[in-house]
């Protein structure tokens, strides 16, 4: 039994490295999110669809890629894909409050999750995201992690990538974004569905603000 799920985690390794070696030239089609909204909504409708439209990185606005640095992962390009003083103090946070209220993750590990994994927080689960996320950072640039961040995220009910995102709340292409469009739309990515309905709320406001103040000194790949 032992050496059949030996060999179950290996080969699924291998199948994850082989997607990860393929994605240094070829564009992911979807994550695992998309997948499973997808199969949800065509249960109940068989034609549904998500919005979501590939863009290059050079077709995305400088505006964005310091938003969602700034707002989720300042140390991005000088980490090897874990804050560990980050993840540090999201967990004291989340003992003062004695309740989840951070998380810590980097973008890459958030990129783990969002290709390969479930939302089930098991610690099976973060294992896995922390294996995949060491692929991903000894096998994709900073760039390409980042540009596959931006295509694949969720920003919304049914929306996914930032393409889908500039054109679902500012009718704009991603490379026309400015930097309060890309504040607002980096301040949403914690909760993307509530924020949707939830625009003029105060805590986005707030938080869009400080993101702004921050992007100048955000560095970009």
């Amino acid at each position: 039994m032992t050496s059949v799920l030996f060999l179950l985690f290996f080969f699924y390794q291998l199948w994850v490295l082989i997607h990860i070696l393929l994605w240094t030239f070829v564009n992911p089609s979807e994550s695992a999110f998309m997948e499973t909204r997808l199969e949800h909504l065509q249960e109940k409708d068989e034609k549904a669809t998500l919005r979501h439209q590939w863009v290059n990185y050079n077709q995305i606005s400088i505006y964005i890629k310091q938003a969602v640095i700034a707002a989720e992962d300042a140390k991005f390009i000088d980490h090897e894909g874990f804050d560990w003083e980050g993840i540090e103090k999201a967990y004291e946070k989340n003992k003062r409050r004695k309740k989840i209220v951070a998380g810590g993750s980097t973008i890459s590990q958030q990129l783990a999750k969002n290709l390969f994994l479930s939302n089930q927080r098991t610690p099976w689960r973060k294992i896995e995201e922390t294996i995949i996320t060491l692929m991903l950072e000894t096998i994709l640039s900073k760039k390409r992690i980042l540009e596959i961040y931006l295509n694949v995220i969720e920003w919304g009910n049914n929306v996914y990538g930032i393409e889908a995102a500039s054109q679902r709340y500012f009718s704009a292409h991603a490379k026309e974004l400015n930097s309060f469009q890309s504040a607002k739309l980096a301040s949403m990515i914690p909760n993307p569905k509530y924020y949707e309905q939830h625009q003029d709320t105060s805590r986005l406001i707030e938080r869009s603000g400080i993101i702004l103040s921050r992007m100048n000194a955000a560095q970009v790949p």
